[in-house]
């Protein structure tokens, strides 16, 4: 589990939602955490399952992976010219303030919904990720950059030993909330587009059938594979930075 996430607590809240569903006795208005599970597992033996999942999983993840990657280029061209951060400016600002439902309306007019998450989610990364990678290049150790240009070490060793572990923690921080609001993005852009064989298709369908069992059965798996992705993807950074010090020690 999550620093600072404890099992007594989560057992407490499902506890509460327990009593809840009892207390109002009606699946619609409030399904119970055991009939969640039940409806899960009932779910989890179907490939339709399994194929839906992927569907998001490889649409959402791979529009991270792209506001990561173009946010990173363009944060670190915005540091070295200021004529290209002054052009991206308004840009990044305005996505990070245009509601996320005016996105999607407007991508619907221009694309297909079937890689609607995608746009979404990429759009959603891009300006967490600038203004991480950025803000981490301007607080880099001004004193190791001045020894590094003293003694002329090479553009590719410093950026290795002294501009990547500088950026690091502020590239870290910026990830593990742009994977969050990645998936949120995007399950939101497949509701409202319902793209074929998607989750957000099913979770239409759940809303549209009153099917509150699957409904909650599909927000569960979203946070499952939510937190499973942003695991993988800091464990991965970490252990790459771990391997990096070794090799530079």
């Amino acid at each position: 589990m999550k620093k600072g996430l404890r099992l007594w607590a989560v057992l407490f809240w499902l506890l509460i939602w327990q009593l809840g569903s009892m207390a109002l006795g009606s699946e619609i208005l409030l399904v119970s955490p055991v009939r969640v599970i039940e409806t899960l597992a009932g779910m989890a033996v179907q490939a339709q399952f399994w194929r839906s999942v992927g569907f998001s999983l490889i649409r959402i993840f791979g529009g991270f992976l792209l506001g990561a990657l173009l946010g990173s280029l363009l944060a670190a061209l915005s540091s070295r010219f200021r004529i290209i951060r002054e052009l991206f400016s308004p840009l990044v600002l305005t996505i990070r303030t245009v509601p996320v439902a005016s996105f999607i309306i407007l991508a619907l007019i221009w694309f297909s919904s079937r890689n609607l998450s995608i746009l979404i989610s990429f759009l959603m990364v891009l300006p967490i990720i600038y203004t991480g990678v950025l803000t981490g290049i301007g607080e880099r150790d001004r004193g190791l950059m001045e020894m590094a240009s003293v003694f002329h070490v090479r553009r590719a060793r410093r950026f290795l030993m002294i501009d990547l572990p500088g950026v690091y923690p502020y590239f870290h921080a910026a990830c593990k909330t742009a994977l969050g609001l990645s998936w949120k993005s995007g399950i939101a852009a497949e509701v409202i587009g319902m793209p074929r064989g998607s989750i957000g298709e099913h979770m239409q369908q759940a809303k549209v059938y009153l099917d509150t069992p699957s409904l909650f059965a599909w927000t569960v798996v979203i946070v499952l594979v939510s937190l499973l992705c942003e695991r993988l993807v800091l464990h991965g950074m970490d252990l790459g930075m771990k391997t990096l010090r070794r090799w530079k020690g």
